[in-house]
């Protein structure tokens, strides 16, 4: 699916949902962003999916005509099929089947960088694969009957084959991912004993999350190299990035930038990345980035949310972040009901929100007065980088810093406090 390939797009609009439109101008973007041209689109209204072929008899048809006329390779649905819904519309159509989910999929794949979100893209593309082998009918013969493996048609026998192949590597990916995840764990562990703060971006995908990222970056003098990768366009961004930003007159904290959401996200999915993004479930604070140009801004927000709870992430707090709102007739940036509007690509709005942030995780700290031997220059060196220090002098002993540390580092150097 790498050359660019002409493709029909099918989809079935389930009592009339309002939404309908804008899910499969999503589907057309999908494909786009797997070099795949949409040349014409075939809707039908039902009450609910067809179990055989997902469209009704005359819409089998009217796709077949269109196949024709346009020279599509390719037929794209906007929900996932099943292995015998495949099987039934590419003997009708006589034409390659896929469904949202195998795009999707096929995107995680081309744009998986590191080995732990390959390794996740691939467990989920063969437990996708596993229930629909049967569908592969082009390499299986006649089945036999009788009991037993030896009485059994050359199409069974290999489908069981194939299964049992599947399931094999699925296990042994699924190690190779537990080691991955116990280092990822660890690194965890150590950013929470260090005491510094992580805050989370998340969102659906291409809300704006890698340009705010970017922008904090740059706030916080970061060199260029330190910048992710943003685009518009769907799943720029698959693993997970985490920066430190370091605010004026303030400590350092932790910024993430996870993958994005989209409607429908592939179950497999959502549980492969489960570990990419419980980044977000330990994180003292999430920024919730919202596309506020979208007309359908709020059930990309319902998406999202919803996709959170599914990972167990219920209990963080949240800032939401109404992006590209330059976009919309209003005055930005905008402080309402605890949002904030803003254009992340404008630059517009970011001090608005870098106060937000230091507002909710920089709440308890600690104010304490300090006197460092001068034989510790490298503490003082450290907590300059590390803490808000807001005076320096110096005595005959050392030098005295008055600072707002959080509570690891208070303790920590307890023994140096002469006031608080």
């Amino acid at each position: 699916m790498r050359e660019k390939q002409k493709a029909l797009l099918v989809g079935v609009n389930i009592k009339h949902q309002a939404d309908f439109s804008y899910s499969m101008k999503e589907l057309e973007n999908l494909a786009a962003a797997c070099h795949i041209e949409a040349v014409a689109e075939v809707t039908q209204n039902l009450s609910r999916i067809n179990k055989t072929h997902y469209i009704g008899t005359g819409k089998i048809e009217e796709t077949l005509q269109l196949l024709e006329q346009t020279n599509a390779e390719l037929v794209i649905f906007n929900d996932e099929l099943s292995a015998t819904q495949i099987r039934n519309l590419e003997e009708e159509l006589g034409s390659k089947v896929i469904d949202r989910t195998m795009l999707i999929l096929d995107i995680f794949a081309s744009r998986a960088k590191t080995r732990e979100s390959q390794l996740q893209v691939e467990v989920a593309h063969l437990k996708y694969m596993l229930p629909r082998i049967v569908g592969q009918r082009e390499s299986l013969g006649h089945q036999g009957g009788g009991v037993g493996l030896k009485n059994r048609g050359a199409g069974e026998t290999k489908l069981e084959l194939d299964r049992r192949k599947i399931e094999e590597k699925i296990t042994a990916l699924n190690k190779e991912l537990e080691v991955l995840v116990s280092q990822r764990e660890t690194q965890r562990n150590q950013r929470k004993k260090s005491g510094v703060p992580l805050v989370s971006l998340v969102g659906y995908t291409n809300a704006g999350k890698s340009t705010i990222m970017n922008a904090m970056l740059r706030r916080s003098h970061q060199s260029f190299n330190k910048q992710v990768f943003e685009k518009d366009m769907l799943f720029a961004t698959l693993d997970t990035s985490v920066r430190k930003i370091k605010l004026s007159n303030h400590q350092p904290f932790l910024l993430s930038d996870t993958v994005g959401f989209v409607d429908k996200l592939p179950h497999h999915l959502v549980k492969a990345f489960r570990s990419t993004l419980e980044e977000a479930t330990t994180a003292d604070l999430l920024i919730h980035v919202v596309d506020f140009s979208s007309p359908h801004y709020q059930k990309l927000i319902n998406v999202t949310n919803q996709t959170l709870k599914e990972i167990g992430i219920d209990n963080v707090p949240i800032i939401y972040a109404y992006n590209k709102a330059d976009l919309v007739d209003m005055e930005i940036p905008t402080l309402k009901d605890g949002s904030l509007y803003l254009s992340a690509k404008q630059e517009v709005g970011m001090n608005e929100l870098a106060s937000m942030i230091s507002e909710r995780i920089f709440k308890d700290q600690i104010h304490c007065d300090m006197l460092i031997p001068f034989e510790l220059g490298r503490l003082v060196s450290y907590l300059n980088e590390n803490a808000n220090v807001l005076s320096t002098s110096y005595d005959d002993h050392g030098t005295k810093l008055t600072v707002e540390c959080n509570l690891n580092d208070f303790e920590k150097y307890q023994q140096y406090v002469i006031g608080s």
